[in-house]
């Protein structure tokens, strides 16, 4: 198990160099930009809990040091050489453009709100300098498809407005680039991403690999399981689909591998799992947390209300891993090679952040909730380092002395090395918001939106079936290559809308567009998280990102479900029925799961594939009648696998 370990953090490594996308900074330079970071990630907290201006202010600051920042960290471009210690004078000046640009909205906010459209020539230079730098950061940071998209908007806003007027939106007002969606990410998005990277240090991503290992490395396809298991519960505390199947997965798929699955079916099982990650609650992604804004709903309304459709997509990937290595006499990893339950379960403690702050987001306010979680998991990592040695066995009495004094030393180190992590995150969010903050811009003002609306009303001809599958077609096509945050943003202010007109549940319209967002992670032509998996198993990337999208096929029915029936959200419902959904819906996702793989005691014929995929079905469609007949259609082949069985 060790020597597949090593083996692991060296493919791990290439493909974190792969993707890698920062300079690289040693000595004074990476003292001098390590310590921007942090600054950064304090002023995060100090715009929550303490500053007392205007929120305009708050705002500029927030995205001005997040694009001067992206202009100290990331190159031009990624196919040129990286120098150590080296950045170019022309990005030294964009960096410092941004601060001027920026600088003058901190500075000068009441004068501006005075101004109003009557830009001065230098506000109006400053505003095209600041809003083309903020693309600009955007494209270097996330990817060029968000620009693109953005860009197309702003031309669309130009031939409606004057310069003067979309200059004027965009960067003076809090409706662009300091829009909605950067007041959700200063308010709690960037506190719980630096919680995450807190989190991460204390040693809980291994926990739940040893504990994913401990509970299922040995049953039937065990390695496939513990990447379910693992990736659901490490993407509790990232919530980033690409970061976790790098993280998970560079111990999981050479495993899967050796055990005897494909590798595009390897990959394909941590890409899908780690994309599960964003609907996990409690933290999820951050655009769940934009949510927030768009629905004005609690956040605690919203991770409960999450958990069913959570539960039911790594049901079903989790059963098709199952029914997968089933059809292919797949084994398990001898338990003598595996962590012992026992003694992962000592660290047990490591999950106390995560268990506070679900705790205090129902009881406190989501800030508090975030900042107490920080100090939990700061607090635990000395006790850990205190009592513990990297091996969770108890350090002896005269080894304690010696190792009170190295923690003396190394907590600041952590605390530091926490913080400038958390901001590198905090700062891929945050250009995402910024420029999604500018998309949002003109589809209001431009009245783009009540357009849209209309098309795909007049294309659905008031059908919901109809709207719903044009939107997910929309959602998709427009999170190839769009953060999660951006994608759900665009439809949040436009497809949503239609959805609700069209008589769906508000809630359940945002959640519809929130899915559809994520699943185009692991949707082909360009799905970011299959492609991951795929460098890591040496695997097809289509093959991976196909293999993905029906492992991951839950994602695609659940929406239409909660969509047509919002009880599955626990919206106008009982206790009775919510139980009864849970059982008819996990059973539902049964019979699907097994109609995809084709096999439950034997493989199948189409017929009977098409039968039991049509039986689970009607069993996750909340009703007495669907449940009946969609019941008896999965016993009944199920019954005739096991008669037929040889």
């Amino acid at each position: 198990m060790k020597e597949v370990k090593n083996k692991l953090s060296k493919g791990e490594q290439i493909v974190q160099n792969e993707n890698s996308k920062t300079r690289n900074f040693t000595g004074i330079p990476n003292i001098i930009i390590s310590s921007i970071l942090v600054l950064f990630s304090l002023l995060s907290i100090y715009i929550v809990f303490l500053s007392p201006f205007d929120t305009r202010i708050n705002r500029a600051a927030f995205v001005g040091i997040i694009v001067f920042s992206i202009y100290l960290l990331y190159p031009i471009s990624q196919r040129l050489p990286k120098k150590t210690n080296h950045i170019p004078i022309y990005d030294l000046i964009f960096a410092i453009l941004a601060l001027i640009s920026y600088g003058y909205f901190v500075f000068n906010c009441a004068y501006i709100i005075e101004v109003g459209l009557r830009l001065t020539p230098l506000m109006m230079a400053l505003g095209i300098i600041g809003v083309l730098l903020t693309l600009e950061a955007c494209r270097r940071a996330t990817g060029l498809p968000i620009v693109i998209v953005a860009l197309a908007f702003i031309i669309y806003g130009l031939m409606n407005n004057s310069l003067k007027r979309v200059v004027y939106d965009l960067f003076y007002t809090t409706e662009g680039v300091i829009g909605t969606p950067i007041r959700a990410c200063t308010a709690f998005i960037s506190l719980f991403v630096i919680f995450g990277a807190f989190l991460e240090r204390t040693g809980i991503s291994d926990f739940f690999i040893n504990l994913a290992n401990s509970l299922a490395g040995h049953t039937v396809g065990g390695p496939a399981k513990v990447a379910v298991i693992s990736s659901a519960l490490c993407g509790m505390v990232s919530g980033s689909s690409v970061g976790n199947t790098v993280t998970t997965g560079a111990i999981t798929i050479p495993l899967m591998k050796k055990n005897g699955y494909k590798p595009e079916f390897a990959g394909a099982v941590e890409a899908a799992a780690s994309t599960g990650g964003q609907i996990m609650p409690p933290i999820m992604g951050a655009a769940a947390f934009l949510m927030i804004e768009y629905t004005n709903k609690d956040y605690s309304f919203i991770a409960l209300r999450a958990c069913l459709p959570a539960l039911l997509y790594f049901a079903g990937i989790f059963i098709s891993v199952h029914l997968e290595a089933k059809k292919l006499g797949l084994k398990g990893i001898p338990k003598s090679q595996l962590p012992k339950f026992t003694d992962v379960i000592k660290s047990w403690y490591l999950v106390l952040p995560l268990i506070i702050l679900t705790y205090l987001i129902i009881k406190s306010t989501m800030a508090k909730a975030a900042i107490i979680a920080i100090a939990v998991a700061v607090a635990l990592s000395v006790v850990r380092d205190m009592f513990m040695d990297y091996n969770g066995k108890e350090i002896l009495e005269d080894k304690k002395k010696h190792k009170l004094l190295v923690i003396t030393q190394s907590t600041p180190t952590l605390i530091i090395k926490s913080l400038a992590a958390g901001a590198k995150s905090v700062i891929s969010v945050g250009i995402a918001c910024s420029v999604a903050g500018i998309i949002a811009c003109i589809i209001t003002t431009t009245g783009i939106g009540t357009e849209l609306v209309s098309a795909i009303v007049n294309l659905s001809r008031g059908n919901l079936m109809v709207g719903m599958f044009l939107t997910m077609i929309t959602c998709i096509i427009l999170g190839m290559g769009v953060p999660t945050t951006a994608n759900y943003v665009i439809m949040a202010t436009t497809c949503a809308p239609i959805l609700i007109g069209m008589g769906m549940n508000q809630f359940a319209a945002h959640m519809f567009v929130f899915y559809f967002g994520i699943v185009a992670d692991i949707t082909p032509p360009v799905a970011l998280a299959a492609y991951a998996g795929s460098a890591i198993a040496g695997a097809s990337p289509i093959k991976t990102a196909i293999n993905a999208t029906l492992l991951a096929i839950a994602a695609f029915i659940v929406p239409y479900v909660f969509g047509l029936n919002p009880a599955m959200l626990f919206i106008d419902t009982n206790a009775f029925e919510v139980i009864l959904i849970i059982i008819t819906s996990l059973v539902g996702i049964f019979g699907v799961s097994a109609g995809i793989r084709g096999y439950v005691f034997r493989d199948m014929n189409i017929l009977e594939r098409i039968f039991i995929i049509l039986g689970g079905l009607l069993l996750i469609y909340p009703g007495i009648i669907t449940d009946l007949i969609g019941l008896i259609s999965i016993v009944f082949i199920i019954f005739a696998q096991v008669k037929t069985k040889k």
